[in-house]
């Protein structure tokens, strides 16, 4: 019997199996870096525990003092939740060697599965040789045989670029996941990314708990999942089923899993085994009504699954906030997280709370909302609804392009495939910012501050005040009368610090203002109040390159130094932030006159990396 669990993990995982915990009379242990003293998991923890001596990306991946923080704490069980040292067998036998209870699968399982090009082989598949591979085969797909989240993956479209890729795939799988070995497969290009969730106990039941379709996906990331996967025909369910549990049982599995499989043309092409839970497991739990995290814990304890497993009803769909800018390459975002609440009527799993910082060290992602529906219709529409009336004040997020997305024909008629974003993402991020935002913080910010010092025969004359909105400058005018503010071409129906309602041709439309320095948040709309003179000493040199995000400078290209001709699209400079990678490449032809980025530097989003003299 349990009685206290450590989780190896942080952020919405660790606060997730809490919950679970808090309900079976479990108490619970949390493990920080020094960046997540004050985090909301170590914050609900009934005790939390300090790791020292590493940096904060390298903090949760020290196994062993993880386990000391465990026996320190008077911890029996440890929970790896996903990510991190979640599917690492030598950890898993170190937490067991300890003395500790540990939940998930047998290391040796863990093993079978950890490297994608065993796992194929287990299944009697094999992946392409990169030296074979012919124009015939293109695309491929290159991909680090060990971890995920889209780390050490590239597609290949042309045989020259292959070289470059596995360099650029083992370089980052070696710096994500401690190994550099990458395999190249088919690349399915318009393939459903569907999976099985699977668990099994200790007793010979495996359970198949439905199907989840992961098409939406930006960087080989999942962003929208649901449950089950819409349209499939009965006999490829039952064939999914198949091949799941075949997976699961050839390994001896236990605990709770999920079998990935690429679906394109009515085919399962089996992908990989993840032997951990997943970010995507609520949608699961909705249909099927069970809790995930108990049932693994069950499993753990000696308990049998009953013969009969649940049955699935209705629909769940769960999306991913991140804090992202899609619209310039995903970039991840940095900065207060000032506000956030969700409607109720949907489920809410997070790591944030009102005023925590989002760092540079740990994935993007903030929380995942899920909706449930007795239909797939509503299960869309409630989501897209409740994101909707979020209230999301800091950085940017993709909030808009999930609402944008779930609205999309292609995914409200279930057409989508794992190349949606590479078809629709220009104009799933096209600005469309309300216009009448700008009047309305304006309006907010000049409530009260009239003062009629006596009585005047001509009318006040126009005030203005200017905001960035959308990467474009908007200038607000307004004036003050006897009876209120004023502005043309509305009627001003009340003012206030935080509230702003405009009659717009008939229609009354309400604005909630909140302001947070220069940041200005109008209902969904993000502006920034502009001074009224420009300062000149913010201004770039021409061809300044500058960072997209904050992050650290991990390579730069070999050779390169000022002075150095560069050709446009050649990779200059790599950052990395939040576990992804991104590469600064030349935007043109030209002569590189400055350099201040290297390797190890830590820069802020727009610190100037690059100048480049374009010929």
């Amino acid at each position: 019997m349990i009685s206290t669990l450590l989780v190896a993990n942080r952020g919405e995982i660790a606060c997730r199996i809490f919950r679970t915990c808090t309900d079976l009379g479990i108490r619970t242990v949390a493990i920080h870096s020094d960046a997540d003293e004050g985090a909301l998991h170590t914050r609900v923890a009934d005790t939390a525990v300090r790791l020292p001596g590493a940096a904060p990306a390298e903090t949760y991946l020290r196994g062993d003092l993880i386990v000391k923080a465990a026996l320190a704490a008077g911890a029996d069980a440890v929970h790896p939740g996903y990510g991190f040292l979640s599917e690492n067998a030598d950890f898993a036998r170190a937490v067991r060697d300890a003395g500790l209870i540990w939940i998930g699968p047998p290391p040796e399982a863990i093993e079978a599965m950890a490297s994608k090009t065993r796992a194929k082989e287990l299944m009697g598949l094999a992946p392409l040789d990169a030296q074979d591979v012919t124009p015939a085969d293109l695309p491929v797909l290159v991909k680090a045989a060990a971890g995920g989240g889209g780390r050490g993956m590239r597609v290949v479209r042309d045989l020259a670029a292959l070289p470059a890729a596995l360099e650029d795939a083992r370089a980052e799988a070696a710096s994500a996941f401690g190994d550099g070995e990458v395999f190249v497969e088919p690349y399915l290009e318009n393939g459903r990314h569907v999976e099985v969730q699977v668990l099994a106990d200790t007793h010979g039941t495996v359970w198949t708990l439905g199907t989840r379709d992961c098409s939406l996906q930006r960087r080989h990331q999942k962003v929208i999942e649901e449950a089950p996967a819409p349209g499939l025909p009965p006999a490829l369910t039952e064939q999914l089923y198949a091949l799941a549990e075949r997976a699961t049982r050839a390994v001896s599995y236990e605990g709770a899993g999920t079998v990935e499989f690429l679906v394109a043309d009515g085919r399962a092409h089996f992908l990989e085994m993840n032997t951990r839970l997943q970010v995507e497991h609520p949608v699961t739990e909705a249909v099927f009504g069970v809790d995930l995290v108990a049932e693994q814990i069950r499993v753990a304890e000696g308990h049998a699954l009953t013969a009969e497993q649940p049955a699935g009803r209705g629909h769940a769909v769960e999306a991913r906030l991140y804090a992202e800018d899609p619209a310039r390459g995903w970039a991840p975002q940095t900065g207060t997280l000032h506000r956030f609440t969700v409607p109720d009527g949907v489920r809410l799993d997070t790591g944030c709370a009102d005023g925590d910082t989002i760092g540079v060290h740990y994935d993007p992602m903030l929380a995942k909302v899920i909706a449930y529906a007795p239909t797939r219709t509503e299960a869309v529409r409630r989501l897209a609804g409740a994101l909707e009336r979020t209230a999301l004040h800091g950085p940017v997020t993709n909030r808009d392009l999930l609402i944008r997305s779930l609205r999309h024909p292609e995914f409200t008629e279930a057409r989508m495939d794992t190349g949606f974003y590479d078809r629709h993402l220009a104009a799933l991020t096209e600005p469309a910012p309300d216009p009448y935002a700008p009047l309305a913080a304006a309006l907010a910010d000049a409530h009260g501050r009239s003062r009629f010092g006596g009585w005047r025969n001509l009318p006040s004359g126009p005030q203005a005040k200017r905001y960035e909105m959308a990467g474009e400058e908007h200038e607000a005018a307004y004036r003050h009368t006897r009876t209120g503010l004023a502005a043309d071409g509305v009627r001003v129906v009340h003012t206030g610090p935080h509230l702003v309602v405009l009659e717009v041709d008939g229609v009354r439309r309400k604005f909630e203002i909140a302001r947070y320095g220069d940041r200005v948040h109008v209902n969904a709309t993000a502006l920034t109040a502009l001074p009224r003179f420009p300062d000149p000493s913010a201004e770039h040199a021409p061809g300044s390159l500058l960072a997209p995000m904050p992050g650290t400078v991990v390579r730069v290209a070999e050779g390169l130094a000022e002075g150095a001709e560069v050709k446009a699209g050649q990779p200059l400079i790599w950052l990395e932030a939040m576990k992804m990678e991104h590469r600064i490449t030349a935007p043109a032809d030209g002569t590189l006159t400055a350099l201040p980025a290297a390797v190890g530097r830590q820069v802020e989003m727009g610190t100037l990396l690059a100048v480049l003299e374009t010929d």
